[in-house]
């Protein structure tokens, strides 16, 4: 999520912390500075660690977040000093912020409904992502639904589980009209990453159009042309009306419940469980029924036939037996 407002990077300046202890720059990696207080030292050495190890942000110069000042990492240890340098702009859901006109990031390393720690490291590549892509295209105007849509995209948070969350959103009415990519992005958080991976899901369906090489040259002449049409024209031959329309299609056809009940897969399992429901059902109506017929039907050895005469019934029947 990016904050680009000169008064948030006042306040997210380092140069005067509130508190005693102010934070430090605990690991550096490349031009990655990660800053933090005594708390939260293992997490940002963590980050920097994983950040060493991840491969390069897809489509873009290898060396971009290398270009220019550094850019620093402040790991929140608690919700009021997240807030202090994120001027308190972010949602009460945003898992990480990123201003790129400060070189500057802010992630909250602490359980809220920002997210967990263990979400950190893909959090970070997320805004990591925003960096890079506006300083690449600088001083080119990037619209909201492409940098949130290349960021999502890039830390690969458009998964299965992001699919089932378009599907269910489809479902119940909740999606955002599909007829323009300039999306609207709730305050619920629910319907904004619902936002946030419709907006991925153009980019993904760019990147498919010719793989990373592809998006990559729409990249580079974007950033040499100054504007996104251009590109769009030059690379893949669509106007952003077209690309909106195919984009809106391939949503449908992809995240609708139309194509995902069609699958084989699906109808197969779908069959595979009736019939086991079917089974499961009639096998216990047999054992009922059995148990009802066992209930009424005369019994092997009935205790009438087993069970010894009285002498009385003994003196009856020698009696019926003799002869008249």
């Amino acid at each position: 999520m990016t904050l680009r407002f000169a008064a948030v990077a006042l306040l997210c300046a380092l140069a005067a912390p509130l508190h005693a202890q102010p934070p430090t720059v605990v690991a550096r990696t490349g031009a990655l500075l990660f800053v933090s207080w005594p708390e939260r030292e293992a997490v940002a050495r963590r980050l920097a660690t994983l950040v060493e190890r991840a491969p390069p942000l897809p489509a873009l110069p290898p060396d971009i977040l290398e270009r220019g000042d550094s850019i620093r990492i402040v790991i929140a240890p608690d919700e009021r000093r997240f807030t202090e340098f994120t001027g308190g702009r972010a949602p009460d859901w945003g898992a990480g912020v990123a201003i790129p006109m400060q070189r500057l990031i802010i992630l909250p390393a602490y359980g809220s409904p920002r997210g967990n720690v263990q979400d950190l490291p893909r959090v970070l590549r997320h805004e990591l992502a925003h960096i890079a892509l506006n300083l690449y295209l600088e001083p080119a105007p990037v619209p909201r639904w492409f940098d949130e849509g290349f960021a999502t995209w890039s830390a690969g948070q458009l998964d299965a589980e992001a699919g089932w969350i378009l599907r269910l959103a489809f479902l119940t009415g909740s999606a955002p009209p599909l007829d323009s990519l300039i999306l609207d992005w709730p305050a619920h958080a629910t319907d904004a990453r619902v936002a946030y991976l419709l907006s991925a899901s153009a980019v993904s369906w760019l990147h498919e159009r010719g793989g990373v090489r592809s998006l990559a040259l729409f990249l580079e002449r974007w950033q040499e042309g100054g504007g996104m049409e251009e590109a769009l024209r030059a690379n893949y031959g669509l106007t952003l009306g077209q690309l909106e329309r195919y984009w809106s299609q391939d949503v449908r056809r992809r995240y609708g419940w139309v194509l995902f009940f069609a699958q084989a897969t699906v109808v197969w399992a779908i069959i595979t469980t009736m019939a086991l429901a079917l089974f499961v059902i009639r096998r216990r109506r047999d054992r009922l029924r059995m148990t009802r017929l066992r209930e009424t039907e005369i019994p092997d050895d009935p205790a009438w036939w087993t069970e010894q005469p009285s002498s009385a019934e003994e003196r009856e029947g020698d009696d019926s037996s003799r002869p008249t």
